[in-house]
């Protein structure tokens, strides 16, 4: 018998990897987040383990369980998204309550991942908010980037093809020129 998924074990295991990891597609991490986590997610989807959210760590475990493991196990469909919502508001939790403030500055980033997810500008001028205060500079820039997208589009055009959404002709223009890949 196994013992029980712990949010020591979602982030052990996502903190070992070279922060280069998590941000560029590699289907054999895909694949070892897919079997090693997969089931773990979908539970979390299904509110398997919302009382992590009661601590700093098992927080930041849970929304990197939801939000990025959501990315690597379902790469280019729409359920990569699928548990965005939950995400985030596990994220308003948990710097409402003031837990990422309790973590290291650099776990931080993941808290604030799912503001920089959101198509919602008031998320992402949250995030950059939170990343400024905490001094995150590398995610300060991605915040940016990403709310300047959002600014200029309402949506991330780069998830139009996956969602079904028809891409307008500047969003087109956009993503034939670089656009924005992450």
């Amino acid at each position: 018998m196994t013992d029980p998924l712990s949010p020591r074990d979602v982030l052990d295991f996502w903190f070992a990897q070279e922060p280069e990891t998590h941000f560029k597609a590699d289907p054999a991490f895909d694949e070892e987040i897919r079997a090693r986590f997969g089931a773990a997610h979908e539970a979390a989807l299904d509110g398997a383990f919302d009382g992590w959210a009661e601590t700093p760590d098992g927080a930041l475990a849970l929304i990197i369980l939801l939000d990025q493991f959501a990315r690597n196990i379902h790469r280019d469909t729409p359920a990569m998204f699928a548990a965005d919502a939950k995400a985030l508001s596990l994220a308003r939790a948990a710097v409402e309550a003031g837990q990422d403030l309790e973590l290291p500055a650099p776990a931080r980033s993941w808290i604030y991942m799912p503001f920089m997810h959101s198509e919602a500008l008031d998320d992402q001028d949250r995030c950059i908010v939170l990343c400024e205060r905490s001094g995150l500079d590398d995610t300060l820039h991605w915040a940016k980037v990403h709310a300047d997208i959002i600014r200029r589009f309402g949506r991330f055009p780069h998830r139009n093809d996956i969602l079904g959404r028809t891409s307008l002709a500047e969003e087109r223009v956009f993503l034939a020129n670089g656009g924005f890949n992450g």
